[in-house]
């Protein structure tokens, strides 16, 4: 074989690699496989950040994904599920994090901002409404 032949199957086994992102076989009840795969959409791979355990081809998510499965064969409801894996990793790990003491100000800010901002242009609006309005003289 010359080597570009070998160039281009050693390319296709690497990408062929890449979309393997699921590892484990899927749940035989649908109405458990839609639940898994909705739930891996709702945690984020602690590596990766910015992609959810469902989407992440890490090891870390590959793990995460194992538990998810072993838990919910166990039994566990999504809460239960989400619980563990808070306690685990912290609240981070939730895409939606759970309304508490130390997320109140992530869930009140948009709110908050918005306020502010309804004021400000509210006082913007009636300042420039009490200015009198200026007539350009004619040539």
């Amino acid at each position: 074989m010359t080597r570009l032949t070998w160039l281009l199957v050693l390319c296709i086994g690497l990408v062929s690699s890449a979309f393997a992102v699921d590892d484990e076989v899927a749940f035989d009840d649908p109405v458990l496989n839609a639940r898994y795969y909705s739930l891996t959409r709702e945690i984020r791979c602690p590596l990766c950040l910015n992609e959810s355990i469902a989407e992440s081809k890490s090891d870390v998510a590959s793990d995460l994904r194992r538990e998810v499965r072993r838990m919910m064969s166990e039994g566990a409801s999504d809460d239960e599920i989400r619980a563990a894996l808070a306690a685990r990793y912290g609240e981070f790990i939730l895409y939606n994090p759970r309304l508490s003491q130390k997320t109140v100000a992530l869930w009140a800010g948009p709110l908050l901002f918005l306020v502010v901002g309804a004021f400000v242009f509210w006082r913007i609006l009636a300042k420039r409404r009490d200015q009198p309005i200026e007539e350009e003289p004619s040539p």
